[in-house]
This record gives C-alpha cells, structure tokens and sequence, in this order.
C-alpha cells in the first residue's frame, strides 16, 4: 500500500540516504548538545528536543558539504507535488522517560500527549492567547530520517493510517468557499478537533520504529505522534534522534487539490 492510500509509507535503506546519514549525522548530533540549543528546544521535562528547523541544510540537503539528501522517499514524495526546496530539518530527539510533564504544559495538554501521543498535524499553528489553529505552513509532504539505532519502544514515530482522507474532507468543508489568500486566517480548531475524534474512532494507530537508512514518507495531512518511552527500551547516549523535512509548497491551494 503506498502513502498515497494509507498516508504514509516505509522505505528500505538504500546507498545514497546511508550516505547522507553517515555525512550528516556529526553536525546534528553536535547540533542537539550545544549548551544555547538545549536551553530553547528542551521540553517535556528534559525528555524532548524539539529542534524546530535547527539543521543548517540547504535546499538540497547538503549539511556543510556533505551529499544532497538522494532517497527513494523523496523521489515519491516529488512525483506529486513537483520538486520543492527542502525546509531547515528539524532534529527530533527522544530521551528515556518521554513524555515528562514541561513547565508549560497543562495537565490536559500533558494528558494528551501520554495517552494519544500528541497527535497532530503539521502546519496548522497555534495563534493567540487561545491557541488556534490556522494554515499557515502548507507542507507538501513530511520526512522522517532516523539517524540513530534504537530498540523498539524507544519513542517511536506513530501515525493514524487512512487519516488524511478524513482530514482533508473535513478542511475541504471548511475552506470551500473562501479564497485562497485568506486560509492562513480562517479558524480550522474546530473542524480539525473534529476530525481528529473521527480518526481516533475509526482509524488504525500504527507504530513506526524506523533504523538509520529507512524513510518515512507522511502525506501531509495524516496525524501522527510520537509514543511514550517503553521501559526497558534501548538508546544510544545521543537519545532517538529523527531528522523531519516538511518542505512547504509554492501554491496553498495544492495542500487540498493535490493527492
């Protein structure tokens, strides 16, 4: 079943990611134990890295002259929505104890994430003291790298399968009708809310470990997480760290019209 149908597909290793990976890995390592690093991205007791658009990429990937990000996942990804310039990477790191309560949470909000793994989708930010949510990053399609070896349990990626047809039914409704430079400003939280409780209820939740030199290909609108850290799972002293590209796309009608 391709990402297409079920909203996310897994990739085997192939030479040119593990490449990449091998390149890259130093710079992003370093990047999630700078001292000025940590103290903007920790969250959720010490237990997440959040690394928002912290690795230093171009377009095509290349980290400090390292190879261009080649993948059979990307390859998939740009047979739909046309070659796109890659984001800054976001390096995503889990440490043993995920999730811990953060100064910031709320107890519903920390409730959430333990129990349904802070399911999510990307682009639609939180505005306003009230926190709601608007379209104003329209990715095209979602990445995932795993960069170190972990055992199963170690946080792991988790996804809603099929997700993203209810989802884009439910914004559909919402935007028909409004021109396509006023999305960023019309408020999604409730149809979104909405559609997550329909997804929650009739959707499989599916568990994606991943290794180094697999790809995780999302649409861009399926909900996905991260799940708790197991006990007794196995890390590496660097945590599990996943680099996630989420390239926007150039027109936002694409983020409905396209497959």
């Amino acid at each position: 079943m391709s990402w297409l149908d079920a909203g996310w597909q897994a990739f085997d290793p192939d030479p040119d990611l593990l490449t990449w990976i091998a390149e890259i890995r130093p710079t992003a390592l370093a990047a999630a134990e700078t001292p000025a690093n940590i103290a903007r991205w920790l969250r959720c007791g010490g237990t997440w890295f959040a690394g928002v658009n912290l690795l230093e990429n171009d377009a095509e990937g290349r980290v400090a002259g390292s190879a261009p990000l080649i993948c059979a996942a990307r390859r998939a990804a740009e047979a739909v929505t046309g070659a796109l310039p890659l984001d800054r990477g976001q390096i995503s790191v889990t440490y043993p104890g995920y999730p811990r309560p953060g100064a910031a949470d709320s107890p519903a909000n920390f409730a959430f994430r333990r129990d349904r793994d802070a399911a999510h989708i990307d682009g639609l930010l939180p505005i306003g003291p009230e926190r709601r949510r608007h379209l104003r990053e329209p990715h095209g399609w979602i990445l995932g790298l795993p960069l170190t070896e972990c055992s199963g349990g170690a946080a792991p990626l988790v996804v809603w399968q099929g997700s993203h047809k209810i989802m884009a039914r439910a914004f559909r409704r919402a935007l028909t009708g409004h021109a396509p430079h006023s999305w960023p400003d019309i408020d999604l939280t409730a149809p979104y809310h909405a559609a997550r409780r329909e997804v929650f209820a009739s959707c499989k939740r599916v568990v994606l470990e991943g290794r180094p030199g697999q790809a995780h290909l999302l649409h861009r609108l399926t909900l996905h997480g991260v799940a708790p850290w197991s006990e007794g799972a196995i890390a590496p002293r660097a945590g599990r760290v996943i680099v996630y590209f989420r390239p926007e796309l150039t027109d936002i009608t694409d983020w409905l019209a396209l497959a």
